[in-house]
């Protein structure tokens, strides 16, 4: 008995012990990170000048008949420590079919995301008008994967207003690998989530109600949108995003936790094996120490650029709202230190 009970109490020491030196590990490697890496200098905000506004045709034309962004650019006075990004998640490295705009102000220590739907109509003239081509459209010629990051750029500001600072490309392989860094997410399905699709290789069937979701199965929530009928209903790109910003406010959840500075080896291999951005790591990690700083997800407003309907078959384009779009950028994203107006976009409606 006496032995048992110094086992317990060497045990017990171990353990305090253990749990000490564990915390003052996780202090420390915030204070380093907290004062090793810097924010990026913030880069004047570059305007390509638009095109004049097209004609709203559905005339089917040649993607090479697609004019490439304009070179003639303008400067414009920005906000201090008020940072903007376009994100987008890769489809086989090519389709686009998640894009973001994300923005960060340093000063009042908020965060803004606003998701664009795939299937917004952008003012070109090719065959798919949606904004889901603009990264493969760009692309073409030779332009590689820096053309497709500056069409998007382009596509982009015609619709918010304003050219984002950087941009980071994810494909899926990132995202379900960043998933399960963080341990998983805990997420509610809605209902049964059954699909199979043997061209893509998409298969889901995910159960009804709270689940706590590894990265690949939390990949296939947020990629769920068509059902298999009788089984799963069918749903809206509005509440696919839904789904996306649900996992990404559950792994963001995560990397707030303090115990996430003991992955930070391990978030680094991951953007640098299947992130590209023109941010370093040092400016990455600068973002995600931001992150835990500026108060939690209250702090982190998520949107879904505003729409006013839907063109219907054959094309299917959502039409975005100008008036609402003004309203959001102006309230949230906008880097300028002046209203973004009308003249600024090229919405069609």
């Amino acid at each position: 008995m006496i032995k048992q009970n110094k086992n317990s109490r060497i045990f017990l020491k171990s353990f305090l012990i253990t749990s000490g030196v564990l915390v003052l590990l996780v202090g420390i490697g915030w204070l380093v990170v907290a004062n090793t890496v810097r924010p990026p200098e913030a880069p004047a905000i570059v305007m390509a000048n638009m095109l004049p506004l097209q004609e709203n045709s559905n005339d089917l034309i040649s993607y090479y008949e697609d004019p490439p962004p304009p070179t003639t650019l303008q400067f414009e006075e920005r906000r201090p420590n008020f940072f903007t990004f376009v994100i987008f998640g890769l489809t086989e490295g090519l389709n686009a079919n998640t894009i973001m705009v994300v923005a960060y102000d340093a000063d009042t220590r908020q965060g803004y995301l606003i998701s664009i739907p795939r299937d917004t109509r952008v003012d070109m003239q090719r065959n798919n008008r949606k904004i889901v081509a603009a990264y493969p459209v760009g692309r073409l010629g030779g332009r590689g994967h820096e053309g497709g990051v500056e069409r998007m750029k382009y596509e982009v500001q015609t619709l918010v207003g304003f050219r984002p600072d950087f941009y980071i490309s994810v494909d899926y392989e990132a995202f379900v690998r960043m998933v399960d860094a963080v341990g998983g997410v805990e997420i509610y399905v809605p209902f049964r989530m059954f699909y199979n699709d043997p061209h893509q290789n998409l298969h889901i069937d995910l159960q009804a109600g709270l689940q706590f979701l590894n990265g690949h199965d939390a990949l296939l929530f947020s990629r769920y949108r068509t059902g298999t009928p009788s089984i799963s209903p069918t749903i809206s790109d509005y509440q696919r995003i839904e789904h996306q910003q649900q996992v990404l406010s559950a792994v963001l959840h995560e990397l707030l936790t303090p115990a996430s500075i003991l992955r930070i080896p391990e978030f680094i291999n991951i953007f640098n094996t299947y992130v590209d951005s023109d941010l370093s790591a040092g400016e990455l990690l600068w973002f995600a120490n931001q992150a835990r700083v500026i108060g939690g997800l209250d702090a982190f407003n998520l949107y879904t650029l505003p729409m006013i309907g839907t063109s219907g078959p054959p094309m299917w384009y959502e039409w975005a709202c100008e008036e609402g779009v003004l309203e959001l950028v102006n309230r949230t994203v906008n880097p300028l230190v002046r209203d973004v107006t009308s003249d600024d976009l090229r919405i069609v409606q």
